[in-house]
């Protein structure tokens, strides 16, 4: 296997593992040996992906989504379709959609950060939001949701919590920069698994 090639499979392999350590979810992440491994690791996706980003005059190509990434849209649009009375109580699309569609933009153009420290707290900071307006979503749903399911709105928060918290999850361990996914942080710009 090419060095290069080494160099970059053992660079994603490193994300994962990093990612996969316990996430601290506060506005200043938690200093400590497993926090400070994880930001290296993903500084260095940072650099590579600023210098993509200067490469290209700051520029990113034309804004495109998939609204909620990893199949949630698509197939909320199956079911829906299969069985109008999902759609008719639930919507045709994710109800939580257009914070996927925000969340999006941010990725795409990683936040027109300019440097690999602004990159880092732009991404946390749009993984937060995203968080909140599913939270969000789900107090504005809750009513509806009282009266359609009789639950209580412990439930409902709690079950939003559920959502909010996986789907934070999922972007913090599978949206980092450069690692080749169509989701990653600032996919708006060239491939940079393999710059340097």
């Amino acid at each position: 296997m090419p060095e290069r090639r080494k160099t970059s499979v053992a660079a994603v392999l490193g994300l994962c593992i990093a990612a996969l350590a316990p996430v601290n979810t506060t506005a200043e992440p938690k200093t400590g040996e497993s926090f400070a491994l994880r930001l290296s690791i993903e500084m260095a996706a940072h650099r590579r992906l600023v210098g993509v980003m200067d490469k290209t005059g700051h520029t990113p190509a034309p804004f495109v989504t998939d609204g909620c990434s990893g199949g949630l849209s698509m197939a909320w649009d199956l079911i829906a379709d299969l069985l109008p009375v999902f759609a008719e109580t639930h919507q045709e699309r994710p109800p939580w959609e257009a914070c996927c569609v925000t969340h999006d933009r941010a990725y795409h153009a990683a936040s027109g950060a300019r440097t690999a420290e602004e990159s880092y707290r732009a991404r946390f900071a749009a993984d937060e939001a995203l968080r909140g307006c599913v939270l969000d979503t789900g107090e504005r749903r809750t009513q509806q949701l009282l009266e359609t399911y009789g639950l209580t709105e412990a439930q409902i928060a709690g079950a939003y919590g559920v959502i909010a918290d996986a789907m934070f999850d999922a972007v913090r361990l599978g949206g980092g920069p450069c690692s080749g996914m169509p989701w990653r942080w600032g996919y708006g710009y060239p491939g940079c698994l393999l710059s340097k």
